[in-house]
Protein backbone atom coordinates (compact mmCIF):
# COMPACT_ATOMS: atom_id res chain seq x y z
CA UNK A 1 0.00 0.00 0.00
CA UNK A 2 2.90 2.75 0.53
CA UNK A 3 4.65 1.81 -2.44
CA UNK A 4 1.84 3.12 -4.38
CA UNK A 5 0.47 6.33 -2.75
CA UNK A 6 0.32 8.26 -6.08
CA UNK A 7 1.17 12.08 -7.38
CA UNK A 8 -1.68 13.55 -4.98
CA UNK A 9 0.49 12.28 -1.85
CA UNK A 10 3.53 13.28 -3.61
CA UNK A 11 1.52 16.73 -4.17
CA UNK A 12 0.59 16.72 -0.36
CA UNK A 13 4.09 16.04 0.87
CA UNK A 14 5.15 19.29 -1.23
CA UNK A 15 2.60 21.70 -0.22
CA UNK A 16 3.69 20.09 3.42
CA UNK A 17 6.95 21.27 2.94
CA UNK A 18 6.44 24.31 1.49
CA UNK A 19 4.13 25.49 4.65
CA UNK A 20 7.10 24.31 7.22
CA UNK A 21 8.97 26.68 4.92
CA UNK A 22 6.94 29.50 5.30
CA UNK A 23 5.91 28.80 8.75
CA UNK A 24 10.05 28.94 9.63
CA UNK A 25 10.08 32.25 7.27
CA UNK A 26 6.98 34.45 9.02
CA UNK A 27 7.29 32.77 12.29
CA UNK A 28 4.23 34.69 14.14
CA UNK A 29 1.62 34.64 11.45
CA UNK A 30 1.56 31.02 11.93
CA UNK A 31 -1.41 30.73 14.50
CA UNK A 32 -3.52 33.81 12.53
CA UNK A 33 -7.51 33.69 13.61
CA UNK A 34 -9.37 31.70 11.57
CA UNK A 35 -13.13 32.31 11.10
CA UNK A 36 -16.06 31.79 8.17
CA UNK A 37 -18.05 34.59 7.22
CA UNK A 38 -21.42 35.63 8.23
CA UNK A 39 -24.47 34.94 6.48
CA UNK A 40 -27.15 37.99 5.60
CA UNK A 41 -30.17 37.16 7.56
CA UNK A 42 -31.28 38.18 11.10
CA UNK A 43 -31.65 34.16 12.04
CA UNK A 44 -28.48 33.11 10.32
CA UNK A 45 -26.10 31.15 11.68
CA UNK A 46 -22.24 31.08 11.08
CA UNK A 47 -19.94 29.33 13.42
CA UNK A 48 -16.43 27.83 13.38
CA UNK A 49 -15.50 26.56 16.72
CA UNK A 50 -14.16 23.60 18.77
CA UNK A 51 -16.57 22.11 20.75
CA UNK A 52 -15.56 18.97 23.56
CA UNK A 53 -17.25 15.50 21.97
CA UNK A 54 -16.05 12.66 23.84
CA UNK A 55 -13.01 13.84 26.08
CA UNK A 56 -11.65 16.19 23.00
CA UNK A 57 -11.64 18.95 21.13
CA UNK A 58 -13.33 18.54 17.60
CA UNK A 59 -14.06 21.50 14.97
CA UNK A 60 -16.93 22.62 14.32
CA UNK A 61 -18.33 24.20 11.36
CA UNK A 62 -22.16 25.39 11.07
CA UNK A 63 -23.49 27.94 8.45
CA UNK A 64 -26.84 28.14 7.29
CA UNK A 65 -30.10 31.35 6.64
CA UNK A 66 -32.14 30.78 9.36
CA UNK A 67 -31.09 28.60 11.87
CA UNK A 68 -34.53 26.83 12.70
CA UNK A 69 -34.12 24.84 9.16
CA UNK A 70 -33.47 21.50 9.54
CA UNK A 71 -29.77 20.16 10.01
CA UNK A 72 -27.42 17.91 8.37
CA UNK A 73 -24.48 16.78 9.42
CA UNK A 74 -22.02 15.89 6.52
CA UNK A 75 -19.19 13.28 7.70
CA UNK A 76 -15.94 13.49 5.84
CA UNK A 77 -14.01 11.22 3.91
CA UNK A 78 -10.38 9.87 3.64
CA UNK A 79 -9.16 8.38 5.87
CA UNK A 80 -8.41 11.99 7.79
CA UNK A 81 -9.18 14.24 4.79
CA UNK A 82 -11.77 17.09 6.23
CA UNK A 83 -13.89 19.45 3.56
CA UNK A 84 -13.94 22.38 6.02
CA UNK A 85 -10.81 24.22 4.36
CA UNK A 86 -12.84 24.79 0.85
CA UNK A 87 -16.46 23.03 0.99
CA UNK A 88 -18.32 26.80 1.50
CA UNK A 89 -18.42 27.50 -2.21
CA UNK A 90 -20.37 24.00 -2.70
CA UNK A 91 -22.92 24.39 -0.03
CA UNK A 92 -24.00 27.63 -0.53
CA UNK A 93 -27.14 26.64 -2.25
CA UNK A 94 -27.93 23.74 0.38
CA UNK A 95 -27.66 26.63 3.51
CA UNK A 96 -30.54 28.50 1.79
CA UNK A 97 -32.55 25.51 3.12
CA UNK A 98 -30.64 23.57 5.57
CA UNK A 99 -28.27 24.79 8.45
CA UNK A 100 -25.37 22.33 7.34
CA UNK A 101 -22.35 21.19 10.01
CA UNK A 102 -19.47 19.82 8.92
CA UNK A 103 -16.89 18.93 11.05
CA UNK A 104 -13.21 17.45 11.32
CA UNK A 105 -13.40 14.36 12.76
CA UNK A 106 -11.17 13.57 15.63
CA UNK A 107 -6.89 12.95 14.66
CA UNK A 108 -8.08 15.25 11.55
CA UNK A 109 -7.89 18.51 9.90
CA UNK A 110 -8.12 21.30 13.22
CA UNK A 111 -9.19 18.16 15.46
CA UNK A 112 -5.68 17.20 15.25
CA UNK A 113 -4.08 18.09 18.35
CA UNK A 114 -0.09 17.09 18.67
CA UNK A 115 -0.27 16.04 22.34
CA UNK A 116 -2.76 13.84 22.01
CA UNK A 117 -2.18 9.76 21.95
CA UNK A 118 -4.83 8.35 18.04
CA UNK A 119 -2.63 4.91 18.30
CA UNK A 120 -6.19 3.14 19.39
CA UNK A 121 -8.34 5.32 16.91
CA UNK A 122 -11.00 3.40 15.23
CA UNK A 123 -13.71 3.90 13.41
CA UNK A 124 -16.35 2.55 15.96
CA UNK A 125 -14.80 5.57 18.19
CA UNK A 126 -15.39 8.10 15.05
CA UNK A 127 -19.00 6.73 15.22
CA UNK A 128 -19.38 7.55 18.58
CA UNK A 129 -18.03 10.95 18.41
CA UNK A 130 -20.75 11.72 15.65
CA UNK A 131 -23.55 10.28 17.88
CA UNK A 132 -22.64 12.68 20.59
CA UNK A 133 -21.87 15.52 18.63
CA UNK A 134 -25.86 14.53 16.94
CA UNK A 135 -26.90 15.32 21.01
CA UNK A 136 -25.41 18.31 21.21
CA UNK A 137 -26.63 19.75 17.83
CA UNK A 138 -29.98 18.41 18.52
CA UNK A 139 -29.57 20.31 21.67
CA UNK A 140 -28.16 23.15 20.60
CA UNK A 141 -30.92 23.66 17.90
CA UNK A 142 -33.62 22.31 19.72
CA UNK A 143 -34.51 19.76 17.00
CA UNK A 144 -35.25 16.05 17.22
CA UNK A 145 -32.98 14.63 14.11
CA UNK A 146 -31.14 15.44 11.94
CA UNK A 147 -30.32 14.28 8.38
CA UNK A 148 -26.92 12.39 8.09
CA UNK A 149 -24.62 12.44 5.08
CA UNK A 150 -21.66 10.65 4.72
CA UNK A 151 -19.22 10.95 1.76
CA UNK A 152 -16.61 8.06 0.53
CA UNK A 153 -15.02 6.92 4.05
CA UNK A 154 -17.33 8.96 5.97
CA UNK A 155 -19.69 6.32 4.77
CA UNK A 156 -18.16 3.39 6.71
CA UNK A 157 -18.41 5.65 10.04
CA UNK A 158 -21.47 7.24 9.25
CA UNK A 159 -23.25 3.92 8.15
CA UNK A 160 -22.60 2.51 11.80
CA UNK A 161 -23.73 5.44 13.74
CA UNK A 162 -27.25 5.45 11.59
CA UNK A 163 -27.50 1.56 12.35
CA UNK A 164 -26.65 1.80 15.72
CA UNK A 165 -28.81 5.21 16.65
CA UNK A 166 -31.42 5.48 13.75
CA UNK A 167 -33.59 7.33 16.48
CA UNK A 168 -31.30 10.89 16.22
CA UNK A 169 -31.35 10.71 12.69
CA UNK A 170 -34.37 11.46 10.20
CA UNK A 171 -32.37 9.61 6.82
CA UNK A 172 -28.96 8.39 6.03
CA UNK A 173 -27.44 9.10 2.91
CA UNK A 174 -24.81 7.46 1.64
CA UNK A 175 -22.38 9.71 -1.52
CA UNK A 176 -19.90 7.28 -2.82
CA UNK A 177 -20.61 4.90 -0.72
CA UNK A 178 -18.05 2.01 0.42
CA UNK A 179 -19.21 -1.60 0.10
CA UNK A 180 -17.25 -4.32 -0.54
CA UNK A 181 -13.95 -2.40 -0.49
CA UNK A 182 -11.88 -5.52 -2.15
CA UNK A 183 -14.31 -6.12 -4.93
CA UNK A 184 -14.44 -2.06 -5.57
CA UNK A 185 -10.77 -1.64 -5.06
CA UNK A 186 -10.54 -4.93 -8.25
CA UNK A 187 -13.04 -3.27 -10.37
CA UNK A 188 -11.08 0.13 -10.32
CA UNK A 189 -8.17 -1.66 -11.15
CA UNK A 190 -9.39 -4.18 -13.63
CA UNK A 191 -10.98 -0.81 -15.44
CA UNK A 192 -7.60 0.75 -15.53
CA UNK A 193 -6.04 -2.36 -16.92
CA UNK A 194 -8.46 -1.99 -19.72
CA UNK A 195 -7.58 1.77 -20.37
CA UNK A 196 -4.02 1.25 -20.81
CA UNK A 197 -4.42 -1.49 -22.90
CA UNK A 198 -6.90 0.77 -25.33
CA UNK A 199 -4.04 3.46 -25.11
CA UNK A 200 -1.29 0.45 -26.19
CA UNK A 201 0.87 1.32 -22.80
CA UNK A 202 1.50 -2.39 -22.41
CA UNK A 203 4.25 -1.90 -19.89
CA UNK A 204 2.10 0.40 -17.40
CA UNK A 205 -1.16 -2.45 -18.01
CA UNK A 206 1.51 -5.32 -16.57
CA UNK A 207 2.72 -2.84 -13.45
CA UNK A 208 -1.44 -2.53 -12.80
CA UNK A 209 -1.37 -6.09 -13.21
CA UNK A 210 1.02 -7.08 -10.34
CA UNK A 211 -1.18 -4.98 -7.84
CA UNK A 212 -4.16 -7.72 -8.23
CA UNK A 213 -3.10 -10.46 -5.83
CA UNK A 214 -2.41 -7.92 -3.33
CA UNK A 215 -5.53 -6.06 -3.73
CA UNK A 216 -7.08 -9.15 -3.54
CA UNK A 217 -5.48 -10.03 -0.30
CA UNK A 218 -6.69 -6.50 1.20
CA UNK A 219 -2.53 -4.96 1.52
CA UNK A 220 -2.83 -2.67 -1.36
CA UNK A 221 -5.10 0.04 -3.40
CA UNK A 222 -5.39 0.72 -6.70
CA UNK A 223 -3.46 4.29 -7.16
CA UNK A 224 -5.24 7.06 -6.71
CA UNK A 225 -3.37 8.58 -9.07
CA UNK A 226 -3.92 6.77 -11.93
CA UNK A 227 -8.17 6.80 -10.65
CA UNK A 228 -7.54 10.72 -11.18
CA UNK A 229 -5.90 10.17 -14.17
CA UNK A 230 -8.80 8.30 -15.63
CA UNK A 231 -11.03 10.65 -14.65
CA UNK A 232 -12.58 8.20 -11.75
CA UNK A 233 -12.07 10.51 -8.60
CA UNK A 234 -13.38 14.39 -10.31
CA UNK A 235 -14.79 15.34 -14.06
CA UNK A 236 -15.91 18.54 -13.23
CA UNK A 237 -13.68 20.08 -10.39
CA UNK A 238 -10.16 19.98 -9.27
CA UNK A 239 -10.53 18.47 -5.74
CA UNK A 240 -6.52 18.84 -5.34
CA UNK A 241 -6.68 22.81 -6.00
CA UNK A 242 -9.84 22.86 -3.67
CA UNK A 243 -7.64 21.38 -1.05
CA UNK A 244 -4.51 23.72 -1.68
CA UNK A 245 -6.18 26.60 -2.09
CA UNK A 246 -8.44 26.24 1.14
CA UNK A 247 -5.46 25.88 3.51
CA UNK A 248 -3.19 28.74 2.19
CA UNK A 249 -6.10 31.43 1.71
CA UNK A 250 -9.12 29.90 3.10
CA UNK A 251 -10.72 31.63 6.46
CA UNK A 252 -11.30 28.57 8.33
CA UNK A 253 -7.33 27.37 8.34
CA UNK A 254 -4.43 29.24 9.02
CA UNK A 255 -0.68 27.41 8.42
CA UNK A 256 -0.98 25.97 11.94
CA UNK A 257 -4.02 24.06 10.95
CA UNK A 258 -2.49 23.30 7.52
CA UNK A 259 0.00 21.76 9.47
CA UNK A 260 -2.31 19.52 10.99
CA UNK A 261 -4.34 18.55 8.03
CA UNK A 262 -0.99 16.83 6.64
CA UNK A 263 0.16 14.97 10.20
CA UNK A 264 -3.96 13.82 10.94
CA UNK A 265 -4.33 12.90 7.40
CA UNK A 266 -0.71 10.52 8.05
CA UNK A 267 -1.83 9.04 11.31
CA UNK A 268 -5.12 8.75 10.07
CA UNK A 269 -4.87 6.39 6.74
CA UNK A 270 -2.37 4.34 8.98
CA UNK A 271 -4.44 3.62 11.63
CA UNK A 272 -7.97 3.70 9.82
CA UNK A 273 -7.29 2.20 6.35
CA UNK A 274 -6.79 -1.49 7.28
CA UNK A 275 -10.18 -1.54 8.74
CA UNK A 276 -11.89 -1.50 5.44
CA UNK A 277 -10.74 -5.01 4.56
CA UNK A 278 -10.48 -6.28 7.76
CA UNK A 279 -13.90 -5.57 9.01
CA UNK A 280 -16.20 -4.87 5.59
CA UNK A 281 -19.41 -2.43 5.76
CA UNK A 282 -21.12 -5.31 4.56
CA UNK A 283 -20.52 -7.50 7.35
CA UNK A 284 -21.12 -4.82 9.91
CA UNK A 285 -23.99 -3.07 8.84
CA UNK A 286 -26.84 -5.02 7.35
CA UNK A 287 -29.75 -3.02 9.03
CA UNK A 288 -30.85 0.61 9.26
CA UNK A 289 -34.29 1.42 10.33
CA UNK A 290 -34.31 5.00 8.75
CA UNK A 291 -34.71 5.68 4.73
CA UNK A 292 -31.68 5.21 3.01
CA UNK A 293 -30.31 7.05 -0.03
CA UNK A 294 -27.25 6.08 -1.27
CA UNK A 295 -25.89 8.70 -4.07
CA UNK A 296 -22.96 7.89 -6.22
CA UNK A 297 -21.44 9.48 -9.43
CA UNK A 298 -21.68 7.16 -12.17
CA UNK A 299 -17.77 7.43 -13.69
CA UNK A 300 -16.86 7.28 -9.55
CA UNK A 301 -13.24 4.79 -9.65
CA UNK A 302 -12.81 5.39 -5.83
CA UNK A 303 -15.87 3.87 -4.95
CA UNK A 304 -17.79 1.07 -7.26
CA UNK A 305 -21.47 2.26 -8.06
CA UNK A 306 -21.89 -2.00 -8.76
CA UNK A 307 -20.64 -2.79 -5.21
CA UNK A 308 -22.43 0.09 -3.94
CA UNK A 309 -25.83 -0.99 -5.55
CA UNK A 310 -25.44 -5.21 -4.39
CA UNK A 311 -25.26 -3.04 -1.04
CA UNK A 312 -28.34 -1.50 -0.90
CA UNK A 313 -30.00 -4.28 -2.23
CA UNK A 314 -29.27 -6.60 0.74
CA UNK A 315 -29.37 -4.05 3.09
CA UNK A 316 -32.55 -3.94 5.05
CA UNK A 317 -34.22 -0.39 5.72
CA UNK A 318 -38.18 0.79 5.79
CA UNK A 319 -36.97 3.03 2.54
CA UNK A 320 -34.29 2.46 0.14
CA UNK A 321 -33.15 4.27 -2.68
CA UNK A 322 -30.11 4.51 -5.42
CA UNK A 323 -29.35 7.55 -7.33
CA UNK A 324 -26.91 7.81 -9.63
CA UNK A 325 -25.23 11.46 -10.95
CA UNK A 326 -24.61 11.30 -14.76
CA UNK A 327 -21.75 13.74 -15.04
CA UNK A 328 -19.63 13.61 -11.85
CA UNK A 329 -17.62 10.69 -10.39
CA UNK A 330 -16.49 10.41 -6.61
CA UNK A 331 -17.92 13.56 -5.41
CA UNK A 332 -21.79 14.52 -6.90
CA UNK A 333 -22.37 16.94 -4.32
CA UNK A 334 -19.84 19.36 -5.47
CA UNK A 335 -19.39 18.51 -9.35
CA UNK A 336 -23.33 18.91 -9.69
CA UNK A 337 -23.98 21.12 -6.52
CA UNK A 338 -27.25 22.57 -8.09
CA UNK A 339 -28.31 19.24 -9.04
CA UNK A 340 -27.95 17.71 -5.52
CA UNK A 341 -29.21 20.80 -3.91
CA UNK A 342 -32.39 20.36 -5.82
CA UNK A 343 -32.65 16.67 -5.00
CA UNK A 344 -32.10 16.85 -1.51
CA UNK A 345 -34.70 19.44 -1.54
CA UNK A 346 -37.19 17.41 -2.94
CA UNK A 347 -36.32 13.99 -0.85
CA UNK A 348 -36.22 16.11 2.57
CA UNK A 349 -39.83 17.28 1.54
CA UNK A 350 -41.04 13.41 0.98
CA UNK A 351 -39.67 12.18 4.75
CA UNK A 352 -42.07 12.14 7.28
CA UNK A 353 -41.57 14.99 9.56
Amino acid sequence: MKKHRGKRRIALRILWFGLLLIVLLIGGGLVFPTWTPGIKGGNSVSILKQITINGTKQEVMIRGKDRSNPLVIFVHGGPGVPETPYVRKYQDLLEQNFTVVQYDQRGSGKSYHFSEDYSNLSSEMLADDLLALTDYLEQEFNQKKVLLIGHSYGTYIATQAASKAPDKFSAYIGIGQTANWVNSELESLQFMIAQAGLAGNDAEAEELELLREPITEGGQITPRDKIREYGGSARLINDNADIFQGLLFGTEYNLLDAIRYFKGNSMSELNLQAELTEHDITELVDQIDIPVYFVMGQFDLMTSVNEARKYLDELEAPHKEFVVFDQSAHYPQFEEKEKFAQWLNETWAKLPQ
